[in-house]
């Protein structure tokens, strides 16, 4: 889940910029597919890197909750008719309570990366058009 959240999402695919010259019959014609551009730079490689590093710790708690919940999950199953009714009600109860905080800290999580994420994209889509834009006006693409 935590490998699926670090793939960014960009709504820009590709841009085009044309250059009509109104003395010539050509025009000079880029395109640029902005979401390749801007994923394989070294900033969002890097940036990708440290957003699992930073986020490594809470994805291994997230994971021990969950191990904790399969575990009595198991109980449960392997317990059934075996346990009295209080307690397997109290295992059902820890059961609860891990589910709400297995949910909790994935949710958490999820919205963390996933806004740290796109400010990281939001800069360098912000940078990567500043540097089409140059290169338009220094190639004559207006």
């Amino acid at each position: 889940m935590f490998r699926s959240l670090m793939l960014p999402v960009l709504a820009v695919c590709a841009a085009g910029l044309i250059s009509p010259s109104g003395a010539s019959a050509q025009s000079k014609v880029a395109i640029i597919n902005l979401q390749r551009a801007i994923l394989e730079t070294a900033e969002i490689k890097k940036a990708s890197n440290d957003l699992q590093a930073k986020y490594k710790p809470r994805q291994d708690a997230l994971d021990k909750v969950q191990r904790e919940l399969n575990d009595i999950q198991t109980q449960l199953q392997n317990s059934q008719g075996k346990l009295s009714a209080s307690g397997e009600a109290e295992l059902q109860a820890r059961g609860a309570r891990k589910q709400r905080e297995a949910e909790r800290l994935s949710q958490d999580l999820q919205d963390d990366v996933n806004r740290e994420r796109n400010d990281i994209l939001q800069r360098a889509n912000t940078r990567m058009n500043e540097v089409v834009k140059k290169i338009a006006e220094e190639k004559g693409l207006e």
